[in-house]
């Protein structure tokens, strides 16, 4: 299995950006399609985001959807997560994923990895 490690969690105000990223190692980073999922207190996980294994094809939620943006570099091992305009309902642990299969669409299941998460903290 790939080794996932998520960092650039923090604390930030409503309408401010923050930039996540996920280190990978142990496996060959573009053999995986990747994904962020975030869950809140008290909530199940949630799909943010998936990109493809060469980074073609991105996928969104509805509610992150025009704010968020999620890319890979697949020479630095690297998935990040570009978060804009965030809302105090951002609010949540996020963490990243990947999977052996390919994505096609936005609905990103089954992954063979997880990372730690990092805590995203948004005030209102």
């Amino acid at each position: 299995q790939v080794q996932l490690v998520e960092s650039g969690g923090g604390l930030v105000q409503a309408g401010g950006s923050l930039r996540l990223s996920c280190a990978a190692a142990g496996r060959t980073f573009s053999n995986y399609a990747m994904g962020w999922f975030r869950q809140a207190p008290g909530m199940e996980r949630k799909f943010v985001a998936a990109i493809s294994r060469l980074g073609g094809r991105l996928y969104y939620s509805d509610s992150v959807k025009g704010r968020f943006t999620i890319s890979r570099d697949n020479a630095k091992n690297t998935l990040y997560l570009q978060m804009n305009s965030l809302k105090p309902e951002d609010t949540a642990v996020y963490y990243c994923a990947a999977r052996s299969s390919d994505v096609y669409n936005a609905n990103f299941r089954e992954p063979d990895s997880w990372g730690q998460g990092t805590q995203v903290t948004v005030s209102s």
